[in-house]
């Protein structure tokens, strides 16, 4: 059963239910999430473009984006009807636009709120609520600022907690600086675990290696990958076989589009473009001969049968190489 040693951070626009098939493939005993859906789209918008996923993706985590703690309630209790596995509430998103509805990052500031939400989304639902956090937003970026609201969710129940060890900048940094310039500061993130070590605490934020993932797991109970896993997803399986040894993870490249072309063409039958799939295999070959000619073919797969034909023929390529 694959447990939370492993996770694929939520990514907008990126990780969708067509990636999380591909991750489930190169990682069998990851802990996936969803993208961030805000709570107004599941309630009065379209709830399957969110909430749809295939059932080899298990576990799957719902990451709901919100304030409301009835609406959030609402959400989760769908999410759980649905069949997923945990809903965790994004309270580490930096966005401006995230911030201005107020929910993400700017949340840290009110840990009493978050326990309200926590609070009533555990009173509607049976699976776990998580948060996802950074180590600090702005000003409040102490240790005893990061301390105070992880025990205050805590106290309102929540008992697993993912945590980017960069703090957020709200004003004068976008989304995209806020994952580098902050500086990393992984013992921060231990120190939590330390603390509180009734609590499942996975940090997130700069893990790119094996050696570097083994690190962070002498510390805390998990890691989560982000951007690694999009650039260069092969490098996601060469974590999981060495953190699982005994991991059915596939053994090449070719064989995990191998088993990736027989969901492009069920997507596909059911109506779903190719190039909304393959984009997310564009990394795969990462570094290797040929690369340049698998990112265009992933990237721009028209005409879409001659696409899906290069495509196994680099499979079996690949799987030769």
């Amino acid at each position: 059963m694959p447990t939370r040693t492993l996770c694929i951070a939520p990514m907008m626009d990126h990780t969708d239910r067509h990636f999380r098939y591909l991750m489930r493939l190169l990682a069998p005993h990851a802990w996936l999430f969803s993208e961030m859906a805000v709570t107004g789209a599941i309630l009065h918008g379209n709830a399957d473009k969110f909430l749809e996923f295939d059932k080899e993706e298990h576990p799957v985590a719902m990451q709901l984006g919100g304030s409301d703690p009835e609406a959030l309630a609402q959400c989760a209790r769908i999410a759980e009807n649905r069949g997923y596995d945990e809903i965790n509430l994004n309270v580490g998103c930096p966005s401006s636009r995230v911030s201005a509805g107020w929910f993400g990052a700017c949340l840290m500031k009110e840990p009493q709120h978050v326990a309200e939400c926590i609070s009533a989304m555990q009173a509607r639902v049976g699976i776990p609520v998580s948060v996802k956090c950074r180590i600090g937003v702005d000003r409040q970026d102490s240790a005893e600022d990061l301390h105070r609201f992880v025990a205050t969710a805590a106290e309102a129940g929540c008992r697993i907690f993912y945590v980017h060890a960069r703090k957020a900048v709200l004003a004068g940094l976008s989304p995209k600086q806020n994952r580098t310039v902050p500086p990393l500061n992984y013992e921060r993130v231990w120190g939590l675990k330390r603390d509180f070590p009734q609590l499942t605490v996975v940090v997130n934020g700069g893990i790119r290696s094996v050696d570097e993932a083994q690190r962070q797991l002498a510390h805390t109970d998990g890691i989560m990958i982000g951007r690694l896993a999009y650039e260069d997803p092969w490098t996601v399986r060469r974590i999981e076989r060495e953190l699982f040894p005994m991991s059915d993870a596939p053994a090449t490249p070719g064989e995990v589009l191998d088993a990736y072309l027989p969901y492009l063409e069920r997507e596909r039958r059911r109506g779903v473009p190719l190039a909304r799939m393959t984009r997310h295999i564009a990394g795969l070959l990462h570094g290797c001969p040929g690369a340049r000619n698998w990112r265009r073919i992933a990237t721009r797969p028209e005409p879409e049968d001659a696409a899906l034909d290069a495509l196994r023929d680099m499979a079996g390529q690949a799987a030769a190489a």
